[in-house]
């Protein structure tokens, strides 16, 4: 089986950023042309992306939509939407622009039977968000911690029919600590959802330890910081996702 590598672009204030532990205050800006960006990934051979407004994410609507719409125009394969997209609305006006998958999280929690019917409406094209901070589900941006472990938040969803689990160990993401791959394979095995892995990824070592975990229900992997630092590279990380 093979793992599907997301290159990563986050979005604040139209520029291409990154933050640490999900701190908005602690964002390092890498361009200010996001569509530009995307034909970068595309141009070495990424087929998906993972998109996030992260000012949407915190205002619970879409705040950087025009980057988006830029990127889904310009390129040529998947993409992948999160942040602020809580209701029926916000996800029925991204997939008809031509967005691949959305992905749920603070709604998923908060309203559950939006995910449900989504995923019934839309086959294929939900993805729930488990971010967790210490093992419980973080929302708002991060900015809260519920009393919802991400084992049981995954298992709400597992009769739903949602394509994917996206799980953010929030402690690692955008300090090249390493992804989480003990923690996320422990929640691919404890449900029948494939989970996406997100944070901490540091280098082609994770990359390979994830291709190697496939079998066990790992589906991707979300990539940002390593790739703008020069840590990971991305037509490596292919090639080595293909194993």
């Amino acid at each position: 089986m093979s793992l599907i590598v997301f290159p990563a672009i986050d979005l604040k204030g139209g520029q291409v950023v990154r933050l640490a532990e999900g701190d908005m205050d602690r964002a390092t800006i890498y361009g200010d042309d996001p569509a530009a960006q995307a034909m970068l990934f595309a141009d070495a051979g990424a087929e998906h992306l993972h998109v996030v407004d992260l000012d949407g994410a915190f205002a619970g609507q879409s705040v950087n939509g025009e980057a988006v719409k830029a990127i889904v125009e310009r390129f040529p394969g998947h993409v992948q939407l999160g942040g602020g997209i809580r209701d029926r609305a916000a996800i029925e006006r991204w997939f008809d622009l031509g967005v691949s998958r959305i992905v749920i999280g603070t709604a998923a929690l908060e309203n559950p039977e939006l995910v449900r019917t989504a995923a019934k409406d839309f086959p294929g094209g939900i993805v729930v968000a488990v971010d967790a901070r210490d093992g419980m589900v973080a929302t708002k941006g991060w900015a809260d911690v519920s009393t919802v472990s991400a084992v049981d938040m995954a298992r709400r969803f597992e009769d739903a029919g949602v394509a994917a689990l996206l799980f953010t160990d929030v402690g690692r993401d955008g300090l090249l600590k390493g992804c989480n791959v003990e923690a996320t394979v422990d929640l691919a095995r404890s449900c029948d959802i494939p989970v996406i892995a997100s944070g901490g990824v540091a280098g082609i070592g994770d990359i390979r330890m994830l291709a190697i975990h496939a079998r066990d229900g790992i589906e991707g992997v979300i990539t940002g910081r390593a790739l703008y630092d020069g840590r990971l590279d991305l037509a490596a990380a292919l090639s080595v996702a293909r194993v």
